[in-house]
């Protein structure tokens, strides 16, 4: 593991194809080291879609318990572990999708890291409005704080239509001012709060509401799911990161005409899958491959 603490210095992003360098990340990367911060990392996992079957991913019945192996096998484990929804995939059936709910909690509860985050994507929220989900993970939305960083849960998919909601903005504007404004402060969402493909349904309706609240601060990092792929974008100072898929990779935004899982390549399993480390206060990223893991 890596960590960077100086305002100028450099994020290394370790991924496929070996190693990528990208500019220091602004928000938490910039942030002033106080007291009450402590180093600590965290692993985030997306889009597990635990239920999926299909030619994308013949081996899609073990690839969450390889990635649970594979954290645990880390050499330090991490203070906590976020997954950044769906969970599980799509069902119509309101029993399945329960059953799903209660099968993923089932492999994951093998986890070693003492502590468990949860949020849901469009897959587990967007027919029920969140409640199976909640029923089996609690709030689809909240906050917390660790080790001297603030955290919030921002939910963009329960509501089907992809926004956020007055109520939820009312509760991030309350949450938020608490914080000083160089407060570090990290964002968990599912889908971008960005317009990054909104043909894709790659986009939050009123993401921009939070990101103008969020721009109030000076030391934001977004970390989110949905586009199955590592991607890096910012909104002014604002430092978005898009995670892998666990299930199937997804091809770089308005690359073809139509949104389609990457085919499965035979040779290469895992290829394009993963999951990524964060360390704290620097926030450093680390790219873990899913290829090749048994």
């Amino acid at each position: 593991m890596h960590s960077f603490r100086g305002r100028r210095e450099f994020l290394q992003l370790l991924g496929l194809g070996g190693a990528v360098f990208a500019s220091g990340l602004a928000g938490c990367a910039g942030a002033q080291r106080r007291p009450e911060s402590e180093d600590f990392f965290f692993v985030q996992l997306s889009d597990t879609h635990w239920g999926f079957k299909g030619p994308p991913n013949p081996d899609a019945a073990n690839t969450l318990r390889q990635a649970v192996q594979a954290v645990n096998a880390l050499p330090q484990q991490p203070d906590f572990v976020v997954f950044t929804g769906d969970l599980t995939h799509t069902t119509d059936d309101d029993n399945l999708r329960r059953q799903r709910m209660k099968e993923f909690k089932a492999i994951v509860a093998d986890l070693k890291a003492p502590v468990q985050h949860y949020m849901p994507g469009e897959h587990d929220a967007s027919l029920d409005a969140g409640a199976a989900f909640q029923e089996n993970f609690g709030p689809t939305h909240y906050s917390f704080d660790h080790k001297g960083v603030h955290f919030a849960v921002i939910d963009n998919v329960s509501d089907p239509k992809a926004s956020i909601g007055d109520a939820q903005i009312d509760w991030l504007a309350k949450d938020l001012a608490a914080q000083r404004p160089d407060a570090p402060i990290v964002i968990f969402t599912h889908r971008p709060l960005f317009d990054l493909a909104p043909q894709w349904d790659w986009a939050t309706r009123d993401g921009s509401r939070a990101i103008d609240l969020l721009q109030h601060y000076q030391n934001v990092t977004v970390f989110y799911g949905h586009i199955h792929q590592e991607h890096h974008f910012m909104t002014g100072a604002i430092a978005h990161h898009a995670a892998k898929s666990l299930i199937f990779p997804l091809p770089p935004p308005m690359s073809q005409p139509k949104k389609g899982p990457v085919p499965w390549d035979p040779q290469h399993p895992g290829r394009g899958l993963g999951f990524r480390e964060i360390t704290s206060p620097a926030m450093s990223i680390k790219e873990d491959s899913m290829e090749g893991a048994a």
